[in-house]
């Protein structure tokens, strides 16, 4: 019988099972029966297919390949639990069935190998729906023995480093990572009947733009020039919308040199769309559609749970300016806040820290990050940004220190960033120079001034809504997963040792 890998009394050192594991891998290859040597097996069924249509396999032969993942001795017969990447099912295993040398050779086999298993599918007399095993080839031999799985692999950090065996022992965890699929090909979907193109745009940027953020560096040898990882896909996606396309969107990594918390990773996926003669109200409608519509497609419904709170996609979101949110949750009206005086007071007052570079929209930012975010359970567009953080959105013709800017909040969180886009060459020259004066003055996320696309402006841009979504995000939304690593299958992670 294979090892058992608990750590129950008595068990061997895992240098041992590493040894033991070795050593009958030596002995197959001594019978002539190495398991690296196979390259094909003809799989005719898989797990799920045939528990869940029994009555058309039943009593017909199948071939069927997977991980053993138990392994129970019954004297004259063996049941094993394969499974492949659709689920598990039971091998009934017996000398005369198999033969006494593919018996003998099974002997040699553990716990994590892979093998393949052609026989009759049946259901035992307890009623479990099996496959009686006729010949056996074992595919791969594991030379690392699994971690039990109510004993081993639960510790969190491990589980992210070591994805491949996670999914090995809790293979629910690759539900999340399904859905993940699924709400991808939705998005593509529901963009691609509103006729968008989806385009690719540069990974590698010669300056860093398009948000507010410090950069990943990297240095191109041949040109012998620094070069940036994308942190936005904006940029270069509104220079199409300048070529002519009037509806293009981008799902693309970009890449983020800041903190890792539940909710950022240093690289992540993001949405951007962007569509001609429109503006933040057509965006508004947009995103609101699309996440009603993917969460109906993914999940059957759009009255979803996440995080114990019950959220129905199916209501109208909600909509209130950035002034109206801090007049309600802080209790501080800045439509009447003429100077930045008054305002630098009243951050002091409530213990909010300002340093001199910040204008009276940073300092309203800042009470609405402090008092307004965490309130915002139920998917609201928080609307009219301060100029002074959205360089690259249009200002109200009404009032020119806010902007035709909104950002979607849904149980607390960012999940959607829009503009009506700055299409005025002179005044995002200004906007570029003022991101690049704060960037001189120590400012790591301020953006420099970007001479080509100040060009592809000055050549005229139409009208032009965007949009940003956090696939990331929107996937943690929709999958019920409290951390950002639940959602990815490969997170950052600082290396051991």
């Amino acid at each position: 019988m294979a090892e058992q890998t608990g750590q129950a009394p008595g068990t061997p050192a895992l240098s041992e099972l590493l040894q033991i594991r070795r050593d009958k891998l030596a002995a197959l290859k001594e019978q002539g029966n190495n398991p690296f040597a196979i390259t094909v097996f003809d799989r005719t069924a898989y797990a799920a297919q045939i528990v869940g249509e029994f009555e058309s396999f039943e009593g017909k032969e199948v071939a069927i390949a997977g991980r053993i993942m138990g392994w129970r001795d019954m004297g004259k017969a063996t049941f094993l639990d394969v499974a492949d990447s659709s689920g598990r099912i039971q091998v009934y295993v017996k000398i005369d069935g198999i033969g006494e040398a593919c018996y003998d050779q099974m002997r040699k086999w553990d716990i994590g190998d892979i093998a393949g298993i052609t026989g009759e599918a049946f259901r035992t007399r307890r009623g479990e729906i099996s496959v009686k095993a006729g010949t056996m080839t074992l595919l791969c031999k594991s030379l690392t023995p699994l971690p039990e799985k109510w004993h081993g692999l639960k510790d969190t950090e491990l589980r992210y480093r070591q994805r491949y065996v996670d999914l090995i022992v809790n293979p629910e965890v690759k539900d999340a990572f399904v859905k993940r699929s699924h709400i991808i090909r939705e998005i593509r979907g529901f963009l691609d009947r509103r006729g968008f193109l989806e385009v690719e745009t540069p990974v590698l940027h010669t300056m860093a733009g398009g948000a507010a953020a410090r950069p990943f560096v990297t240095h191109h040898n041949t040109l012998d020039m620094d070069m940036y990882l994308r942190i936005a896909l904006e940029l270069h996606l509104k220079r199409l919308i300048v070529g002519g396309f009037d509806k293009v969107y981008e799902i693309g990594r970009v890449f983020r040199n800041e903190g890792i918390s539940t909710r950022h990773n240093p690289e992540f996926t993001l949405l951007e769309l962007y569509e001609a003669y429109t503006d933040y109200h057509g965006m508004m409608e947009l995103t609101e559609s699309l996440v009603r519509e993917v969460a109906r497609a993914v999940l059957g419904t759009a009255a979803i749970t996440c995080g114990g709170v019950e959220l129905d996609l199916e209501k109208p979101f909600a909509r209130m300016t950035m002034l109206d949110a801090v007049r309600e949750y802080a209790g501080v009206d800045f439509a009447s806040v003429e100077t930045l005086e008054e305002a630098r007071a009243l951050a002091k007052e409530r213990h909010i820290p300002v340093e001199e570079r910040h204008g009276k929209g940073d300092i309203l930012n800042f009470f609405f990050e402090k008092y307004c975010e965490e309130k915002l359970i139920q998917p609201t567009f928080i609307m009219d940004h301060p100029v002074e953080i959205s360089p690259l959105a249009k200002r109200k013709e009404e009032d020119p220190q806010y902007t035709e800017r909104f950002e979607l909040f849904i149980l607390g969180r960012e999940h959607g960033n829009a503009f009506s886009e700055l299409n005025d060459p002179i005044d995002q020259r200004a906007r570029f120079e003022r991101q690049a004066a704060l960037k001189a003055a120590g400012d790591d996320e301020a953006n420099d001034v970007d001479e080509d696309f100040l060009s592809a402006l000055e050549y005229g841009m139409p009208p032009t809504g965007g949009l940003g979504i956090g696939v990331d995000r929107l996937v943690m939304l929709l999958t019920n997963s409290a951390s950002i690593r639940d959602i990815l299958l490969f997170p950052t992670m600082r290396p051991l040792g």
